[in-house]
């Protein structure tokens, strides 16, 4: 291991001196945190403890262990080190005799008996929990800024266990495993932290949320779009919808249901790119639901998001405005003439088109009771019908009806709905 010390271990080493010989005393301050997480608040306040007192028994052992220590005498300190422990009655005693090793195994550079050192200390009884998991950080970031990730995980580990309720060390452990490409094992560590952190007084930070989707997203996780959603249902911005929408789409690119239904929903935030509004109206003609496709165009090019005379979109206008809006009585008469449930789900989507959500309602629901009826394609149209109408009771209970995989967009959905004033 390089020497590379960082707060909480220089602090006991340095000072792991026997008040019969200098004052002993220990500040413990949060190490510095991995580049993800910098600017976090820390988790551990700062402590200061002063005299630590031997016991006589062990002072002469402990003087003498502490002399080989600064004499960089390596021959004899194992010798010593048993002959302390072997009279170590307090756990002073046994937290003294565990920080000189400390100090030794690092000057030796000898990995394995820095980690033993530092077990000793925690292990003493001498510390709080606060002040173990601190002084396991430290020896973890000692270990992840020399790359050696495997055990940065194992001390970051050790950490969370010695202050369950802090939510820092699992994200570290995150870290250290996405560091050695245990890419899974790292999503699940975050996921840890932000129960961790949701589990205290305060939200979790929003970086931790954008670095769990992040290594997720990475790491094709199926828990992807879900971190995506609780990110944006704790920070609901533009930013984070587009990015979460995307997340899932991206999850269910062969689904044209799902992603009608969730550039449906970006629609209906009002964060739709022009390239989206073009998207829309392709795929809702392709479904034959062309009051959207027309509907999709204008509001693309009221938003100044679609340009009709330039290349990209020229054809796309062209085509919308050349088919004819279906009208109030043209859907009455396809309702009446429907000879099967996809298509009342179509005409259901056209009324929704043209703001008649209340047709548009009873279509998806005669949808439903046909033999080849969606129930869950229905329910989740309904509560989108519902919603456009202002209707946020009836959309809920129309959302939470929706079962099998149509459930996840759903939950989407739920969530914008919960934001909407």
């Amino acid at each position: 291991m390089k020497p590379i010390i960082t707060t909480a271990l220089a602090l006991v080493m340095t000072a792991a001196a026997v008040p019969a010989v200098a004052q002993y005393g220990m500040s413990s301050a949060p190490p510095a945190s991995s580049s993800a997480l910098q600017n976090q608040p820390a988790a551990v306040p700062a402590q200061q403890q002063t005299g630590v007192k031997p016991s006589p028994k062990a002072l002469k052992a402990l003087m003498d262990l502490q002399d080989a220590v600064t004499k960089n005498d390596v021959a004899s300190i194992p010798a010593k080190v048993a002959a302390a422990q072997a009279v170590a009655q307090t756990k002073e005693d046994r937290y003294l005799v565990a920080s000189l090793q400390l100090k030794a195994a690092v000057a030796a550079h000898n990995d394995a008996a820095t980690s033993a050192a530092v077990d000793a200390i925690a292990a003493s009884g001498y510390n709080d929990a606060a002040t173990n998991a601190n002084l396991y950080e430290s020896l973890g970031q000692t270990f992840l800024n020399n790359k050696q990730y495997p055990e940065a995980a194992t001390a970051f580990q050790k950490a969370a266990a010695a202050n369950p309720s802090d939510w820092h060390p699992s994200a570290l452990v995150g870290e250290a495993l996405f560091a050695a490409g245990q890419k899974a094992e790292a999503v699940s560590a975050f996921q840890r932290a932000i129960q961790t952190s949701a589990a205290g007084a305060s939200k979790p930070d929003e970086k931790l949320y954008k670095r769990a989707v992040g290594i997720a997203y990475d790491a094709k996780s199926p828990v992807a779009p879900d971190l995506a959603l609780a990110w944006v249902a704790a920070y609901p911005t533009p930013a984070s919808w587009s990015d979460a929408i995307a997340i899932y789409r991206n999850y269910n690119l062969s689904d044209v249901e799902t992603n009608i239904d969730l550039l449906r929903l970006k629609q209906a935030m009002g964060t739709m790119s022009g390239g989206e509004y073009a998207q829309l109206a392709e795929k809702a003609a392709d479904q034959l639901v062309f009051g959207e496709a027309r509907a999709a165009v204008d509001a693309g090019i009221a938003a100044n998001k679609i340009d009709p005379s330039s290349p990209d979109y020229r054809v796309l206008v062209a085509a919308a405005k050349a088919r004819a809006k279906p009208t109030p009585a043209d859907l009455a008469a396809a309702m009446k003439a429907a000879a099967n449930g996809k298509a009342l789900m179509r005409i259901g989507d056209n009324y929704a088109a043209i703001a008649d959500y209340s047709n548009a309602v009873q279509a998806y629901k005669l949808a439903m009771a046909r033999p080849d009826g969606d129930a869950a394609v229905a329910n989740l149209h309904i509560g989108i019908a519902l919603a456009e109408a202002g209707d946020k009771a009836g959309a809920t209970a129309a959302f939470k009806s929706v079962t099998g995989a149509r459930a996840e967009i759903a939950k989407y959905w739920l969530t914008y709905l919960a934001q909407k004033a």
